[in-house]
């Protein structure tokens, strides 16, 4: 294995913690927008750009993973699978929180409902970052997997 092998290979695990990264500031910049005093209405119109974003970089990032990373995981590490399995459940209760999002962002909805909605998804988001990173660090650092990130990972 030459060093550039070596290098990719320990980049899935910095790439996962990278895109975590960024999906966190941009929930963050969704939550100042909506934070920042506007009438609800106003409010609603920075969070339809901020959540078109934020709601489409978290779902392509999860779609990824299942799709690109958990089978090359689950084919790697069989007794992976039961914390895959959570990790894709988790996937489709992030799925339908951004989906209530994205409604009460087109309604548009008050202040209030709008900041429950993204402390759902902050809530479980975190959570499940959390976890993931714990559960597939050491994986991550020594998965053979030929694939460009932003199909892994999600195009951000």
């Amino acid at each position: 294995m030459t060093e550039g092998e070596t290098t990719r290979l320990v980049a899935w695990n910095h790439e996962l913690r990278s895109v975590h990264t960024r999906l966190r500031a941009a929930l963050r910049l969704t939550r100042e927008a909506l934070a920042g005093g506007a009438p609800a209405e106003a409010a609603s119109r920075d969070l339809l750009l901020f959540c078109h974003g934020f709601c489409t970089a978290l779902t392509g990032h999860h779609e990824g993973e299942d799709r690109e990373l958990f089978p090359a995981i689950a084919a790697a590490h069989p007794s992976l699978r039961p914390t895959l399995d959570r990790l894709v459940q988790d996937h489709a209760l992030v799925a339908s929180l951004v989906t209530g999002l994205q409604r009460a962002v087109d309604a548009p909805s008050s202040s209030p409902e709008l900041e429950q909605h993204l402390d759902g998804i902050a809530a479980i988001m975190e959570n499940h970052f959390r976890y993931e990173e714990r559960a597939l660090s050491s994986v991550l650092e020594t998965l053979a997997l030929d694939a460009e990130p932003a199909q892994v990972l999600g195009p951000l």
